[in-house]
């Protein structure tokens, strides 16, 4: 099979080996032989063990981080900084690609890129994530502007319990948080429950308060 055809019939960012594995192993005899040199060739692009993108000359459009970041340690949703720089409400832009997962802590150093993972409590860890579909890349998982905000502040270092002022000056100063549409403060107490997080109880409050 010609890597434009398998391209064509794989038109997904990620591609498992078992995907690849199915396709090849209609028309070669060692499967494993022919990925390794589609590597070696260039025409795939080892991600980490059995999972590859195709080389950019066979792609007709840009790769989709967040399928890659929920496919590469799955289960994962796209959180913390990369999804408050997609929402718009920090004004850095953010190269590495940031998720929570319940398994433990994991970093992917990748040709593409890097992808982070954070490992947080089960009872939190499905509340506000949302679930994204399209034809090409099927369901993908990141967190809503809710609990993006609420993740990133759970999970900074350093900044111990604040009170009100101290939270605000945290968000306007140190995030440099900018609110363009209104958050669900009933999201965000409930995330705040599920973390039995002060800050986040501090966060809800100073948004009944329309302090942000």
């Amino acid at each position: 099979m010609k890597v434009i055809n398998l391209k064509n019939a794989l038109p997904a960012s990620l591609i498992a080996h078992d995907q690849l594995a199915y396709l090849l192993g209609k028309s070669v005899r060692n499967v494993n032989d022919k990925i390794a040199n589609l590597v070696n060739n260039g025409d795939l692009v080892r991600l980490k063990k059995g999972f590859y993108v195709f080389s950019k000359e066979y792609r007709n459009q840009s790769l989709d981080l967040i399928a890659i970041a929920n496919g590469l340690y799955a289960p994962s949703y796209v959180s913390f900084e990369y999804a408050l720089s997609l929402y718009g409400m920090i004004p850095e832009r953010v190269s590495e690609i940031t998720s929570a997962t319940i398994k433990n802590n994991k970093l992917f150093v990748t040709p593409v890129g890097r992808f982070s993972y954070k490992k947080i409590p089960l009872q939190a860890y499905a509340l506000g994530v949302d679930w994204r579909y399209d034809k090409i890349e099927g369901g993908r998982f990141i967190a809503t502007a809710e609990k993006a905000l609420c993740d990133k502040i759970k999970y900074t270092k350093g900044i111990g319990t604040l009170n009100q002022a101290q939270m605000l000056e945290f968000l306007n100063d140190d995030l440099r948080l900018d609110l363009l549409n209104s958050l669900d403060i009933e999201l965000i107490v409930a995330i705040a429950a599920a973390y039995k997080s002060k800050n986040l109880k501090t966060l809800a409050v100073l948004l009944k308060k329309g302090k942000l």
